[in-house]
């Protein structure tokens, strides 16, 4: 059987029965747009994510007290939670060679009040002048916080683009003022906007000094945190190892009661469990690409057993085991290919349509189209091998005689 007869018998007979070709298809078409889309959701979301972690500046290290346990993973660090980090470490991390900028850093949650009425609930940092360079950030309107604010206690504030929005809407918040935990803030800058990196990013934030923080808000004269910006990335690792021998040396001990993560210690965290979770839903939606192939299996068996004088007549001319095999093979296969290439397509366009709406990011690779059209292949092959092999046995003579 030529390449030709046999694409012209498989579209005769699987356009005979449109809607049963249809309704055996539709498995495939939701599985393949399930697994489509769970991996470009996933994609997205880890490419906004690294998007959000290296914009915050590829050549940063960030000390955080407590020990992060093996296994657990970076936010397992218990951040704000010891307190083991003060200005003498500071100092002591200024001095190491690599180091261009140092910002301490002190975090709580307070309730923000406007005198709009508005409020909101959000991160106040305490922070130092330096952590506009360490951090990667730019002001959209006004200043930021100078070292007289800090050496003063100074009641000034800068407002994250999310926080600005929330608190003053469209009007100009620069000069006005602030309530937090009881006590008035002059708004002197805005930062612009960074995006999506969640409740704990620059958009989303308040900053005062940091001595405002220590002294009158938190009540403490320790850090939450403190960001160190290299100069060079491949100095990255021996900053990182000269900074964990200095604090050592600084708190007169063994091991270590802090931690020191680099943004690729972070980012391949997050990328470990986001590829972890995309897999898993992945996982699930293929569930529904096993129940489209046992659907495939059983309209192919059911043609099978309706076909059955056909095929005894076939092999009585001189058709062999071979051309039922592959006519049958044909069917199962251009079946499952053309529900993949629909999934595929609808995959796609819920992905665009999720983007559009700004739900979440999704990013629609090759590799995922290709997974696409390789799956509902390699289904239509191993479900329809069965029926195609069994039709191909099928004795000529019993055939035949097949009521």
């Amino acid at each position: 059987m030529t390449l030709r007869d046999l694409a012209h018998e498989t579209f005769e007979s699987l356009s005979s029965n449109k809607v049963r070709s249809c309704l055996t298809m539709l498995g495939i078409v939701i599985g393949i747009m399930s697994v489509v889309a769970m991996i470009s959701i996933g994609q997205g979301a880890k490419d906004s994510i690294q998007g959000s972690i290296e914009g915050l500046g590829s050549n940063l290290l960030t000390v955080l007290p407590g020990v992060v346990q093996p296994g657990r993973g970076i936010v397992s660090a218990g951040r704000g939670t010891a307190e083991v980090l003060d200005e003498d470490d500071v100092e002591a991390i200024r001095e190491i060679e690599g180091v261009t900028f140092v910002s301490p850093e002190v975090a709580r949650r307070f309730q923000i009040v406007s005198p709009t009425g508005n409020n909101t609930n959000t991160t106040v940092n305490g922070v130092m002048p330096e952590y506009l360079q360490v951090r990667n950030l730019a002001l959209a309107n006004g200043n930021f916080i100078s070292a007289a604010h800090v050496r003063s206690l100074g009641r000034q504030t800068v407002l994250g683009a999310t926080v600005a929005k929330d608190l003053f809407g469209v009007q100009d918040p620069i000069g006005q003022k602030i309530r937090i935990d009881g006590s008035n803030y002059t708004v002197i800058g805005v930062l612009k906007s960074k995006g999506g990196i969640g409740f704990s990013g620059p958009d989303d934030a308040v900053i005062i000094p940091v001595t405002t923080m220590q002294k009158v808000l938190a009540g403490t004269d320790f850090f939450s945190q403190i960001a160190v910006n290299v100069s060079d990335k491949n100095l990255m690792s021996a900053v990182q190892a000269e900074l964990t021998a200095t604090l050592l040396r600084s708190h007169n001990i063994d091991e270590p009661d802090f931690s020191v993560i680099s943004q690729e210690d972070i980012l391949g965290t997050l990328t470990s469990v986001i590829d972890t979770f995309t897999l898993f839903l992945a996982a699930i939606a293929s569930i529904s690409l096993l129940v489209g192939g046992i659907g495939i299996m059983n309209m192919m068996l059911t043609t099978v057993t309706e076909r059955t004088k056909e095929i005894g007549l076939r092999k009585a001319i001189g058709a062999k085991s071979r051309d039922i095999t592959e006519q049958f093979l044909a069917e199962a296969v251009t079946l499952t290919f053309v529900g993949g290439a629909i999934g595929v397509f609808l995959g796609w366009l819920l992905c665009f349509i999720i983007t559009q709406t700004g739900l979440i990011q999704t990013s629609v690779s090759l590799m995922s189209v290709l997974l696409g059209f390789g799956v509902s292949a390699l289904i239509g092959i191993v479900f329809g091998y069965y029926p195609a092999r069994r039709a191909s046995r099928l004795n000529p003579i019993d055939a035949l005689r097949y009521e």
